[in-house]
């Protein structure tokens, strides 16, 4: 039986480390964070002039939509991850009925902080508890819906590691996902006296707008040139062969990778030095192999090493956003520096 109301609420994530490796079947290694996306849903009244309507207002912004359930256009924006992940969910044959729809965030968006997979999260949860159906408990089931809604109606060619971070997020961990098998195992992150932190370049990206699928189709290519079903079964020798800039996508890919497998153990041995050379590593990758960093990016970047971060990396799909540094115990962040520690996944709010 349908619910009168529903709230749902799914946070964003730092992916401490594995960039660009998700849709390559790869390993990465990310966490939800505190900040995200709350959906408060009200069933529309049967006899209402608006039943079997969506009516969403995003708070935050001071906008709206309105559109038919049963005819659902695409959109752009905020509107376009509502629209889609209502579709999406009516594809998978949920009983939608017309709600309210409120939406307000503390995560900003564009921030490499993925405010975008957090807001399709929570528009399902809400969605599918309006209707009367349990939330599903495949995880990967919901993030796999989420991921075509970026897909098909925002244009973003995602895989499925933000998703998967605000469904599964637990405290005090973070979660090292295996792309091939979508296997999630937590990782205690256990920081002690350190600090993560992350400071806004300002510049917002998107992703569906930026190089992201220009670089998931050089990988594509990559892959085709060298006879493997994706960059996860790739050899450095065998990448050596690959026209430029395939090499250079393949060589980060396989050695992001490896910085992974490299970054568990350090947390598993509490060795944070360790995992701050890590960091330090995957942006030098990112921005002189991947050629996903810039300006804005570099210089705060050079803001957070220069205020004592042992390490520092640009997070998110890159061409903009923020910067995730590891402060040493004693070491104060610059200002507009926000600290991220690992907290609960998506959940519905009584």
């Amino acid at each position: 039986m349908p619910a009168d109301h529903s709230c749902a609420f799914a946070p964003g994530r730092v992916n401490l480390i594995g960039e660009h490796t998700d849709y390559n079947e790869g390993l990465a290694l990310p966490f939800a964070i505190a900040e995200g996306v709350t959906v408060r849903a009200e069933a529309q009244s049967p006899g209402s002039a608006g039943a079997q309507r969506i009516e969403a207002h995003a708070s935050d912004l001071g906008e709206r939509d309105d559109f038919a359930l049963a005819h659902v256009t695409p959109a752009v924006g905020w509107r376009a991850f509502v629209r889609g992940t209502v579709a999406e969910l009516g594809r998978a044959r949920y009983p939608l009925v017309g709600a309210h729809l409120c939406i307000s965030a503390d995560v900003p968006a564009g921030a490499g902080l993925s405010s975008s997979a957090a807001l399709e999260v929570a528009l399902c949860l809400a969605l599918i508890v309006l209707c009367g159906q349990p939330p599903p408990d495949d995880a990967v089931e919901l993030a796999r819906l989420c991921t075509r809604v970026e897909n098909r109606w925002v244009g973003a060619q995602t895989g499925l590691l933000d998703q998967l971070a605000s469904l599964c997020g637990a405290p005090d961990s973070a979660l090292c996902i295996d792309f091939r098998t979508l296997h999630v195992q937590p990782v205690p992150l256990a920081l002690a006296d350190w600090r993560l932190v992350v400071l806004d370049s300002g510049e917002r990206h998107q992703l569906a707008s930026s190089g992201y699928n220009q670089r998931r189709a050089e990988c594509a290519q990559a892959s085709q040139l060298l006879g493997v079903k994706s960059l996860r079964d790739a050899t450095a020798a065998a990448a050596e062969r690959l026209p430029e800039p395939l090499r250079q996508r393949a060589e980060h890919v396989i050695d992001e990778n490896q910085r992974v497998r490299d970054a568990v153990a350090a947390l598993h041995a509490h060795d944070l030095p360790a995992l701050a050379s890590l960091l330090n590593a995957s942006h030098e990758s990112l921005r002189d192999l991947y050629e996903v960093s810039t300006a804005a990016v570099e210089a705060t970047r050079e803001r957070l090493l220069g205020a004592g971060a042992r390490g520092a990396r640009l997070i998110g799909g890159g061409f903009g956003g923020s910067v995730l540094g590891l402060l040493e115990p004693g070491v104060s962040p610059p200002a507009g520096a926000r600290e991220v520690r690992p907290g609960p996944g998506a959940h519905l709010v009584e």
